[in-house]
């Protein structure tokens, strides 16, 4: 099992920045990417930026030059950078974790709320 937990979601105006973390613990072998997804109300989950561990990144087209994804991969954390954030980016940000095997893990999901 894998846990994660998110942290640094948060109300900012359009304009913003925010810096989202993902701490992971438990069994980490074999995780071959960790990413971000989110989830406005009424729609589907979304993803937004995954990074592999290799150090590959891939980026949603809504958000590609505002937002970065990094790793610290010995404080095993995940951070999604959001600047230049705008009313359409407010949903429920959610952790994910992928192994060659298995299902999906995710975290509980961390609000970010953008006011226009």
């Amino acid at each position: 099992q894998v846990q994660l937990v998110e942290s640094g979601g948060g109300l900012v105006q359009t304009g913003g920045s925010l810096r989202l973390s993902c701490a992971a613990s438990g069994n980490r072998f074999g995780i071959l990417a960790m990413g971000w997804y989110r989830q406005a109300p009424g729609k589907q989950r979304e993803l937004v930026a995954t990074i592999t561990s290799g150090g590959s990144t891939n980026y949603a087209d809504s958000v590609k030059g505002r937002f970065a994804i990094s790793r610290d991969s010995a404080k095993n954390t995940v951070y999604l950078q959001m600047n230049s954030l705008k009313p359409e980016d407010t949903a429920v940000y959610y952790c994910n974790a992928k192994k060659g095997w298995g299902p999906d893990y995710w975290g509980q999901g961390t609000q970010v709320t953008v006011s226009s």
